[in-house]
């Protein structure tokens, strides 16, 4: 699974030719959650809350790119990373 970005911690990665609706993984220490990309609600799994305030923060501004990676990533092209929250 490729990582598109990574910051405080937090590793975002995101599947090639996975399922619907679009989304990414978020991984903080043992903790993994998947947001949907188009409402950034939580689909499955769970992060403590300051790190899900981080992956929020970061999607909210990065939406757009995370949507070009998901159409390149269910082609199975490859995917870009993603600048980091800083």
């Amino acid at each position: 699974m490729p990582e598109i970005s990574r910051f405080f911690g937090i590793i975002i990665r995101m599947y090639f030719g996975d399922h619907n609706p679009p989304h990414f993984h978020a991984i903080y220490q043992e903790d993994v959650a998947e947001y949907d990309i188009n409402t950034l609600t939580i689909l499955v799994g769970s992060l403590p809350p300051r790190a899900h305030a981080m992956v929020l923060e970061w999607a909210s501004l990065h939406r757009d790119e995370l949507m070009e990676n998901w159409k390149l990533a269910t082609a199975m092209k490859e995917i870009h990373k993603i600048e980091p929250l800083k």
